[in-house]
């Protein structure tokens, strides 16, 4: 059977339809990414106030002060009370901060919020950096449930360099708590208080963001190995070079030692290298009972570096 022979007017039709559908695609895949692309755009410009995520503040302290306010809202239809612990705070341009916000459920059962965030003036944005905050996730506060969030935050030195920033003496960091849309998967608040039990699984998440860029668990990195670090003597790992302070501490890695010198290192062991300090006792806390279930698993003879909770894959 012969194949069929189109005219040159249908062949063009054909092309002007199948130009259009892929406009048509196009333009649907545009609009389906286009909230994402606006936040990644914000995200890295600081357009409209938005402000930066950093893994700790490493950079240098300046002597310029800004004044940081806090505002805080609750859209209609969430029944929370949220508030700052204090409306204002002062730093010095790179000095790493730890505020705590208010956040209770009014109602009988367990409700899900997100929280927008911005600065003002809104070119501060680019150099307001939150190393830990709860407006990174959705949000679980179960019924008549109060918990005291940390935002930890720094902002930036390159502050002093730009000209078009040489006025701002204050900086407003505003919060608005809305019900979640998406609600499946939200964290829990819970995790704030100081009563709750040690999690090694959150501690696990967070040493990845906190701690897994300068230390590894089975070497050296920028800084030395951390698995079976509880209990171990410091400044004795093997291929690392120590400060001679940390060397000569006669310091012993208890529980209670890790958390004075996750608080502040150079403050614990005067003369430490170590910049890196985690300013929320929670955060701490999880870290190290991270930090622990790693060492009874190398102890009792696993792998440091799998977790009891964690079944090792198949491949």
């Amino acid at each position: 059977m012969p194949a069929p022979v189109f005219s040159p007017r249908r062949r063009r039709n054909w092309a002007t339809v199948a130009a259009l559908a892929a406009i048509i695609t196009v333009m649907a895949t545009l609009v389906a990414f286009s909230v994402p692309l606006y936040r990644l755009f914000c995200a890295a410009t600081g357009l409209g106030g938005t402000t930066q995520r950093a893994d700790a503040a490493i950079g240098p302290v300046e002597g310029r002060v800004v004044t940081v306010r806090f505002s805080t809202d609750v859209a209609p239809g969430l029944p929370w009370r949220f508030e700052p612990e204090r409306r204002e705070t002062r730093v010095r341009l790179g000095e790493e901060k730890l505020v705590f916000f208010s956040a209770e459920n009014l109602a009988d059962k367990a409700i899900v919020g997100h929280a927008t965030f911005n600065v003002t003036p809104a070119k501060t944005g680019i150099y307001f950096n939150k190393i830990q905050c709860f407006c990174f996730d959705e949000e679980r506060l179960d019924g008549h449930q109060k918990v005291d969030m940390p935002v930890d935050f720094f902002v930036d030195p390159a502050l002093a360099d730009d000209r078009n920033a040489s006025d701002v003496q204050t900086i407003t960091l505003s919060y608005t708590f809305f019900r979640s849309a998406n609600p499946e998967g939200a964290e829990d608040l819970s995790r704030f208080a100081a009563s709750t039990t040690p999690d090694p699984k959150r501690g696990q998440t967070l040493f990845a963001e906190r701690c897994s860029a300068c230390h590894g668990l089975d070497q050296n990195k920028t800084g030395p190995l951390l698995g079976g670090v509880v209990d171990r003597l410091a400044g004795t790992v093997s291929g690392y070079n120590y400060s001679p302070a940390l060397r000569q501490a006669g310091l012993r890695w208890s529980a209670d030692a890790l958390d004075k010198w996750l608080a502040d290192p150079r403050k614990f062991v005067p003369g430490a290298r170590m910049p890196v300090r985690v300013l929320d006792p929670a955060t701490r806390r999880d870290i190290i009972a991270y930090l622990e279930a790693q060492s009874r698993q190398a102890r009792a003879g696993g792998s440091a570096i799998t977790p009891q909770w964690q079944q090792p894959s198949g491949h």
